[in-house]
């Protein structure tokens, strides 16, 4: 898991919307020729260009918004991510710039999935997560399971939330659904694969131990 720094106005480097990778950025001034030769600075137009060898790829920037590619302000999500939740994950990911209700109503999804990963029945996820809280859910990550929900909820059905135009609070929601990730799916995994790289007769200790 690399570090996501979102691709952001003349920043010298951020996570390449094209490859994923955290790369340094050229930026480049756009120009225009009128028909007598000479050339003016369009001041509203900016190409960055990533400087992986294995990209090159050109973001595009009108007046300091990057409008190519579309909805690639979002990071990507963990490889561990299972299939079906990966899905709709990067589905939010090309629609957040058009449609931040769209992103969050899909990430709302991406997390039910998720639920039945976890173990828990995936039709309610208040209370999938009221489950997970009994099972020991440290309060960090409860909050994250209840903002994805409550935003979720709030794009198609708007009360007190309207998410129409708010891209910044979105952007925020695939972070949470990565930490989710992290917590509930990766870091366990590499604990026990820790673990289990521990000497029997130094583990067997640990049970005795645990046994007194």
């Amino acid at each position: 898991m690399t570090k996501f720094v979102a691709p952001t106005f003349h920043l010298p480097a951020f996570t390449c919307p094209h490859c994923g990778v955290l790369a340094q950025q050229w930026w480049r001034n756009v120009y225009s020729e009128v028909p007598d030769g000479e050339t003016y600075l369009v001041d509203f137009l900016k190409f960055s260009t990533c400087l992986n060898d294995d990209c090159n790829e050109v973001c595009i920037w009108l007046n300091g918004e990057l409008i190519y590619p579309l909805g690639s302000l979002a990071p990507l999500p963990y490889d561990e991510m299972p299939d079906d939740v990966k899905s709709d994950f990067l589905e939010a990911r090309l629609v957040v710039g058009l449609s931040p209700r769209s992103a969050a109503a899909l990430l709302r999804l991406a997390l039910q999935k998720l639920m039945k990963h976890l173990g828990e029945p995936g039709k309610n996820i208040n209370d999938d997560i009221k489950s997970l809280v009994k099972k020991g859910l440290p309060l960090g990550i409860q909050k994250a399971f209840d903002s994805l929900r409550v935003y979720g909820n709030e794009a198609v059905h708007p009360e007190e939330i309207d998410l129409t135009n708010d891209s910044k609070t979105v952007l925020k929601l695939f972070g949470l659904m990565n930490l989710i990730v992290y917590h509930m799916i990766i870091a366990p995994k590499e604990l026990d694969e820790l673990f289990e790289g521990i000497p029997q007769k130094k583990k067997d200790g640990i049970v005795a131990r645990d046994c007194k």
